[in-house]
């Protein structure tokens, strides 16, 4: 007996018809014993046939419809019988075969003789059989019951002394095809069933599949910050200890301190790549689409990174496609920071890997397309390793050894040059070494409007005073001790307020060239305190606000109805506080609110 298979059409529709002919292909192996054993009868009821020679002929048909059925039922078991259209025909087809005998059985019997009315109730069984065996695929029974009935019907009602056999003939082919029909509506009925469950148990595995992904994504996060934050800070307390002279230890000298600041903004680059590739998974990471001139990035990225080379030996070297250069046109249409984020990557890994030899860079026009491709002399992967290198937290083993890194960083490479429409393509030869390219769509009549702006160092940006008398509002110490660093750095003065109730109060008895408020406080939050500062009559009413938020939209909509100017997102750099204040210094109370980087 045939099973069951689940065939590879997945719509709706087609779930239904391949129920349909499984249960159709489940009856004939019952079929075909049926017309086995019915063919020793119709042999013995021919024997009394006048008409020898047509005797033979039907026997001949008889034995070639059995071969074919038999055929169609082996082929069934074939892969090719997963064509679902072909194999409905198939099926359809091999019926009709029978339908057709029986409508022969019944021209035969006209002329068998005495044996006509055996020969025609026999004819009349196997329309019966025909209309039960085609029920479960009703465009089958509307065919084939209908065919195999005629052949009995027209031979009963062809004489007038068998109208009445005629009339039982018509009423058993009738009660045949209304059972048949009803039976059709019994398995369609259970076939929706059946594919409605069907699709909630896929459903629900998808759902398990999604949360067992994340639970390993999480397990995997753990583990990742678990080792990278326990090197990490273990290295910065030992330092930090040795400042504050705890153990009797001398003060830290440059170079620990050096490693010290390494280990903490590698820290900070984990934390960042994990948070991104987090969002990138969930479907939130947003990029903005923007004109920039990608020459000029990259040669930002490597001046940045010609230090670390040279220090290893490496030659760093850059290539501009000649029909970049001197362009008052032309742009690469993606987002400028998130590109920098993806070419500093593999540059980054370029340096970090490769141990002698040199490191090319070209930036090249393909196709409407910019390319930057990154190419170096180091260990080079295998294909598996490839693959390995591109899953998030997989790190190669062979080369990976004894390096800093969550194993993120070509994962959410390439899921961000794919939200950007561009890709990431790598080939590599062990031994030889390894080529990154990124591809980005390039406008060739576009200007750059986007001037990218690297976290090199504190330098002052234009229109900011030389000093300004800050307020910022912050209950944690941390995060208030790192912000009056970056602003005493830049040369300000700061007053600090721990919560915005305080700020609301010292702003109204001084006079303060900038408010820096925090979201989240206790006893007043930062909203609340800078509607309280525009609304109250006092030095500080006009006064620049910029809120310091984590990152939520909806709380930078909520501080600039409060009365802020400028959002500045955390984590904060020197770069976005320099950028802020330079903003904030030029703000005209009546133009539009704006938001800092």
């Amino acid at each position: 007996m045939l099973t069951e298979r689940r065939l590879k059409t997945s719509p709706m529709d087609g779930a239904r018809l391949a129920k349909a002919l499984d249960a159709q292909a489940a009856l004939l192996p019952y079929a075909l014993g049926v017309f086995a054993v019915s063919l020793p009868l119709f042999v013995w009821v021919g024997s009394f046939a006048a008409n020898r020679a047509w005797m033979t002929a039907s026997f001949a048909i008889f034995a070639i419809n059995w071969g074919a059925f038999y055929a169609v039922v082996n082929w069934l078991r074939d892969d090719a019988s997963q064509d679902l259209n072909r194999r409905a025909r198939i099926q359809v087809l091999s019926g009709v075969l029978w339908a057709l005998s029986v409508v022969q059985i019944s021209a035969f019997a006209q002329g068998a003789g005495p044996a006509r009315d055996t020969l025609l109730m026999l004819a009349t069984a196997g329309a019966v059989l025909c209309t039960f065996f085609a029920a479960p695929y009703l465009p089958a029974l509307l065919i084939i019951a209908p065919l195999a009935a005629a052949g009995p019907l027209v031979a009963r009602f062809s004489q007038a002394d068998t109208h009445q056999a005629g009339d039982l003939t018509w009423g058993a082919t009738a009660l045949a095809l209304t059972l048949g029909m009803i039976l059709n509506r019994m398995f369609r009925r259970q076939h929706d069933l059946a594919v409605s469950h069907e699709e909630l148990v896929e459903e629900r595995l998808q759902v398990l599949e999604a949360a067992e992904r994340t639970a390993r994504s999480k397990s995997d996060i753990v583990a990742t910050l678990s080792h990278e934050i326990r090197n990490g800070l273990t290295g910065v307390t030992h330092v930090l200890a040795a400042a504050a002279g705890k153990g009797g230890r001398a003060a830290p000298s440059r170079e620990q301190l050096n490693a010290a600041l390494d280990a903490a903004q590698d820290l900070i680059a984990v934390l960042n790549a994990t948070l991104d590739s987090e969002t990138a998974e969930s479907g939130r990471l947003n990029v903005e689409t923007q004109p920039f001139d990608p020459v000029r990035l990259v040669q930002d990225l490597v001046l940045l990174d010609k230090p670390h080379a040279a220090t290893k030996g490496l030659e760093l070297a850059v290539h501009i496609d000649p029909l970049l250069k001197g362009r008052d046109k032309g742009a690469a249409v993606a987002d400028a920071l998130r590109t920098r984020q993806i070419i500093a990557n593999i540059l980054g890994n370029a340096v970090k890997y490769t141990v002698r030899g040199r490191i090319e860079v070209r930036v090249e026009l393909r196709d409407g397309s910019v390319a930057v491709e990154v190419a170096d002399t180091g260990p080079g992967l295998t294909s598996e390793e490839m693959e390995q290198a591109f899953e998030p937290f997989r790190r190669v083993e062979r080369t990976g050894a004894g390096v800093n890194g969550a194993g993120l960083g070509l994962s959410l490479s390439r899921q961000l040059a794919r939200l950007m429409g561009g890709a990431l393509e790598a080939r590599s030869a062990v031994g030889v070494g390894s080529c990154f390219t990124l591809t980005l769509p390039f406008d060739a009549v576009a200007e750059c409007e986007l001037e990218v702006e690297l976290d090199a160092g504190p330098t002052e940006a234009p229109g900011t005073p030389r000093m300004m008398r800050v307020l910022i509002a912050e209950d944690d110490a941390l995060n208030a001790a790192m912000l009056r660093a970056i602003l005493e750095q830049l040369g300000h003065q700061v007053v600090h307020a721990q919560n915005g109730r305080r700020a609301a109060d010292l702003a109204k008895i001084a006079e303060f060239d900038l408010l820096m408020l925090d979201h989240r406080m206790p006893v007043l939050d930062g909203p609340g305190a800078a509607a309280s500062l525009r609304g109250a009559d006092g030095p500080n009413r006009e006064t620049p606000i910029i809120a310091v938020i984590e990152g939520d939209g909806e709380e930078a909509s909520e501080f600039l109805d409060a009365g802020a100017d400028i959002v500045l997102r955390k984590p904060v750099s020197v770069a976005a506080v320099a950028r802020a204040l330079a903003d904030a210094s030029a703000l005209d109370r009546n133009t539009a609110k704006s938001e800092a980087a």
